[in-house]
């Protein structure tokens, strides 16, 4: 090995990886960038760089690490771990990220789907049988995470997939077509907190809306603040406005019986229930659901079912 190198890989002081580095050798020189760098996950994230640059799955990374890429995978693959230096996200530089086990575009217009989301996905199936014939609302859709996700596990359900982002909706409707979801979703430019919908029409809605604040926003990592789309994560009034829209135009669309899912921030859980119940006339049994974290991530609540008349005998 060239003087100057360790054993675990190249110097990260070097501008870009030899030549006649192999693939260990490139990853833990994009590694060892990433992290002087203060990336996350940097590991990870030089893995998926090393991948796309390389043309490799991530197995084969794993079984070809004494394979020499060559100089020109070797520049490419560089040119990515600068992008991701500079703080620019993984997914946005892969164009793709990974959500409930579907592959979803993502550009810097929409935000890039979250584990934590997929909560909402996991309670839909268990709140309604797989096979129900769902008529449901994705109010934000962004990437249409969560609207394709539904639409692809629950095959008879038909849905309507809301942003107030022309080139969100481009987004979701390229990711519905990928997916095969798209005859089955119906995609709506519009407010979701002026929206009309007829009423007592849908037997879900989801969302995951803009629920940070001006302070939280400004202290958030460099990736979040400077790259995602600020119109999808900043919301006033602490963070709750787009909730208290969202809130009577969800009561009113869902049939007597029908669910909302809504995903909160982590320390709005007991504000996100005093609105359930004073915003939004008809909803009722609203409760909390944690996180993976026991953090406060969903809030949960059911429309009222109409009072069964007394007959006369």
């Amino acid at each position: 090995m060239a003087e100057g190198h360790s054993a675990e890989g190249i110097s990260p002081a070097a501008s870009q990886p030899l030549p006649s580095a192999d693939v260990r050798e490139a990853v833990a020189w994009a590694t060892a960038r990433l992290v002087a760098s203060g990336a996350d996950v940097p590991r990870l994230a030089s893995e998926l760089l090393a991948c796309r640059a390389f043309g490799l799955t991530r197995l084969e990374l794993l079984t070809r690490r004494d394979q020499r890429p060559g100089l020109e995978r070797l520049a490419a693959f560089s040119r990515l771990v600068e992008r991701r230096e500079a703080g620019e996200p993984t997914a946005y530089i892969l164009g793709q990220r990974e959500f409930f086990g579907l592959v979803f575009a993502v550009t810097p217009d929409v935000l890039i789907p979250r584990p934590e989301t997929e909560l909402i996905v996991e309670q839909a199936l268990r709140l309604f049988q797989s096979g129900a014939p769902l008529a449901f609302a994705d109010f934000g859709t962004g990437s249409g995470a969560l609207a394709v996700t539904i639409a692809h596990e629950f095959p008879n359900a038909h849905g309507l997939a809301v942003d107030i982002s022309p080139a969100a909706l481009d987004v979701a409707r390229s990711n519905a077509r990928f997916n095969g979801v798209e005859e089955r979703l119906e995609f709506r430019l519009a407010d979701f907190m002026r929206m009309s919908l007829p009423p007592a029409s849908l037997d879900l809605v989801v969302a995951n809306p803009p629920y940070v604040t001006e302070d939280e926003h400004a202290a958030l990592a460099r990736e979040v603040r400077d790259f995602e789309p600020r119109l999808a994560l900043v919301s006033p009034e602490c963070g709750l406005a787009h909730l208290r829209g969202l809130l009577p135009v969800a009561a009113a669309a869902l049939r007597p019986g029908g669910m909302l899912l809504c995903e909160l921030g982590c320390g709005q859980g007991a504000r996100a229930l005093s609105l359930a119940a004073d915003a939004a006339p008809g909803l009722c049994d609203a409760v909390i659901l944690k996180d993976h974290a026991g953090l406060d991530r969903i809030l949960l609540a059911s429309r009222a079912k109409e009072p069964v008349g007394v007959g006369v005998v």
